[in-house]
């Protein structure tokens, strides 16, 4: 699976829990339905909402617990080497100037 950027994670999460609603209302929905099968079906469907349910708290916790370390290693970069971190910001600052400043 490829690495997700915050946006794109933020939408897959976004999407997952649609989906996880929307089969939670079909559950419901079908819920007066009696038949053998049916309740076998629903049953498995509900226990892997579950599952899918946790498997998102879990990546939701991961990527937490990433961002959180990813800033404080930039945080510690920067206070162990400012004049590297304000030369970087400065470089970038003047790449974004020039893009801009061609349109």
């Amino acid at each position: 699976m490829p690495d997700l950027t915050g946006t794109n994670k933020d939408k897959l999460i976004s999407d997952v829990r649609v989906v996880i609603s929307d089969a939670e209302e079909l559950l419901r929905m079908t819920a007066s339905q009696a038949s053998e099968s049916t309740a076998a079906l629903r049953q498995k469907i509900d226990a892997g909402l579950t599952r899918v349910r946790g498997d998102l708290a879990r990546f939701q916790d991961a990527a937490v617990v990433k961002a959180r370390a990813a800033g404080r290693a930039t945080d510690d970069y920067v206070h162990d080497n400012p004049w590297k971190a304000i030369g970087a910001a400065a470089g970038v600052g003047l790449l974004l100037g020039m893009l801009i400043g061609r349109r």
